[in-house]
């Protein structure tokens, strides 16, 4: 890129549709912080909500608020129509086959441990393998050391490169006849590496081995077809694209799903109970235990509708544009060195400055209206890979813009000024 590229140089639409007009659709972007605009720039931590998300919920709550399922007033009928029509919204958004196949959760967290302690942790044995790799979310981890504690089950990881790609000559090496499942993300939350997941997938059907990706980062980027993917279980959350917090999805193939007992107990999850015996409901009801997030279900179609609008396609180039941009400005900044160079990306850029402490870096640019994340991102095993203790992280959405980032590279000049 031409050192003298500014960021007034690009076209800032996403599709047809200008990004000022997006902007005006989240509210809490129109604010200043210290006395600065805020450039927003903490999306991989959690993103923002338009308007339209916004008002589904208020109307929930103001005119539809009641428990679904078993009601029949007309207020229950209402909400059981918006929470199943949120399932099937869902569906539509990552073509599963079924309804049945799509349990709400609370995130990608709980989706994870679903799998591990009813798929999972019933089929392992002592000597068996789980396979994940080296650049997971702690959430992709935990669950499956806690497995392997208490089933003897070994847990393995596939390396990662300098450039923060996962090692596939590596894996090919490690999935073999005692592996039981293949954990991976499909896009980095640390690094923005994206994971060729399919290339994963097809080495472990040929194995028989069962696939589960955390999707979190990579929903809210791109298009994702599970069916395409293959994958046996998929896992993501609504707050990463534009959605609620407390609510997620465990996409999985419903002949698995079928045969896993249930992992929690409650209402809704049962068809009748006696002191003696309980039998179970039917998918997609039998992991879903007790009064449900509806207001969340509700809210997470009303994001997803809203970014189907832009297309996600769109979204993914804009972005693509941001990254690029970002990227290419960051390099030029003095002492600062890009942590995890993966050839694709998604809109995650991680760094550190020599002499400075990400979180003191992080602090300054607060005072400059400039939110990042930093720390180890729940991923502390790439920290250590680095040897590093933590990064300062940018990380885009389709609603930010090229201005933001200059905004950001000149707040790095004035931390630079205060702590260099």
């Amino acid at each position: 890129m031409n050192a003298s590229l500014h960021s007034s140089a690009f076209t800032a639409k996403v599709g047809s549709v200008e990004v000022t007009t997006i902007r005006r659709d989240f509210p809490i972007l129109n604010q200043q912080i210290n006395g600065h605009p805020l450039a927003y720039l903490d999306n991989a931590a959690s993103s923002q909500h338009p308007q339209s998300v916004i008002d589904a919920i208020s109307h929930y709550y103001q005119h539809d608020h009641a428990n679904v399922h078993r009601g029949v007033h007309t207020l229950s009928q209402r909400a059981t129509e918006q929470y199943e029509g949120a399932r099937e919204v869902v569906r539509a958004f990552v073509n599963a086959h079924s309804t049945k196949e799509i349990i709400f959760t609370r995130g990608t967290t709980e989706a994870i441990n679903l799998v591990a302690e009813s798929f999972i942790r019933p089929r392992v044995q002592p000597g068996d393998e789980i396979l994940i790799s080296a650049l997971e979310h702690h959430a992709n981890i935990v669950p499956w050391q806690h497995v392997c504690k208490h089933t003897g089950a070994v847990l393995k990881v596939i390396p990662i490169t300098q450039q923060g790609e996962v090692d596939f000559a590596a894996f090919e090496q490690l999935i073999g006849p005692r592996t039981k499942l293949l954990a991976l993300a499909h896009v980095s939350n640390a690094l923005g590496t994206i994971v060729p997941v399919e290339k994963f997938i097809t080495v472990a059907k040929r194995h028989g081995v069962p696939v589960l990706l955390d999707g979190a980062q990579a929903i809210p980027h791109s298009m994702v077809d599970v069916q395409e993917l293959g994958c046996d279980f998929y896992c993501f959350s609504a707050h990463k694209l534009c959605g609620p917090t407390g609510i997620g999805v465990l996409y999985g193939r419903e002949s698995l799903l079928d045969a896993m007992p249930p992992w929690q107990g409650g209402g809704d999850m049962i068809l009748t109970v006696s002191f003696e015996k309980t039998t179970y409901n039917q998918l997609p009801w039998k992991f879903e235990a007790g009064t449900p997030h509806i207001a969340g279900a509700i809210g997470m179609a009303a994001a997803i509708k809203y970014l189907q609008t832009l297309g996600m396609n769109n979204i993914a180039a804009y972005e693509s544009g941001l990254l690029d941009y970002a990227t290419d400005q960051l390099r030029r900044v003095p002492g600062l060195k890009i942590i995890g160079t993966a050839f694709h990306k998604a809109a995650v850029v991680s760094f550190v400055i020599d002499g400075i402490h990400p979180h003191d870096l992080g602090t300054i640019l607060d005072s400059q209206g400039v939110a990042i994340r930093t720390g180890h991102h729940c991923a502390m095993p790439v920290m250590t890979f680095y040897k590093i203790p933590a990064t300062a992280r940018a990380s885009f959405a389709f609603y930010n813009t090229f201005a933001e980032i200059d905004q950001l590279i000149a707040a790095l000049a004035h931390a630079r000024e205060v702590l260099g």
